[in-house]
């Protein structure tokens, strides 16, 4: 029987290496993919951004076992986020605030776990933050906030509750960095 093909995967982990808080090498990070049978994996600045190769199968193992062996090497509960590179492609081409944007820098994309349901994205404020907006489409939220991540009041925290799943966001730079090593070999 023929082996499953293998894709190229991003992993995106919430939380690591943030403000000195949740320490993790990337050597020890990689060390922990590898383990869970990812080929080729490589890592992309502190803040736990993985990519990988593997197939379908593996990439849905990611999202437990990495955050298993994480929380009992190093005591952290960290979410994991996995798209195909097809996924981020699509989803980059997508991003509705690109044109508008004066500033690149002020565009983010955020990485949900989940589908949300059609009622929990209605019970988002559109008014939450005055100057910035957001889309949520599919599994991606899309960031337009000219004020600033550190100043907006549209947090992971906010859409965690408000869409009963876990995000994680990257802003413009990181998100197309990451699509240049998917495409890369």
């Amino acid at each position: 029987m023929a082996r499953p093909r293998d894709e190229r995967f991003v992993a995106l982990m919430r939380g690591i290496n943030v403000g000195g808080k949740n320490k993790l090498p990337m050597k020890d990070l990689v060390a922990l993919f590898v383990e869970v049978g990812c080929r080729q994996v490589r890592t992309y600045i502190q803040s736990g951004n993985v990519v990988f190769e593997g197939d379908a199968e593996l990439a849905e193992r990611v999202v437990t076992d990495v955050p298993t062996r994480i929380a009992a090497r190093f005591g952290l509960s960290v979410p994991v986020i996995v798209r195909t590179a097809e996924e981020v492609r699509d989803a980059v081409s997508m991003h509705p605030f690109v044109a508008e944007a004066a500033d690149l820098k002020h565009l983010h994309m955020g990485f949900l776990a989940d589908t949300p349901s059609a009622d929990a994205v209605a019970s988002l404020d559109p008014a939450r933050s005055a100057v910035d907006a957001f889309a949520v489409m599919g599994k991606e939220i899309f960031l337009h906030v000219p004020g600033g991540m550190a100043r907006t009041k549209l947090t992971t925290d906010y859409f965690d509750r408000r869409l009963g799943t876990v995000l994680t966001v990257r802003n413009w730079r990181t998100v197309n960095k990451l699509l240049e090593m998917l495409a890369s070999g």
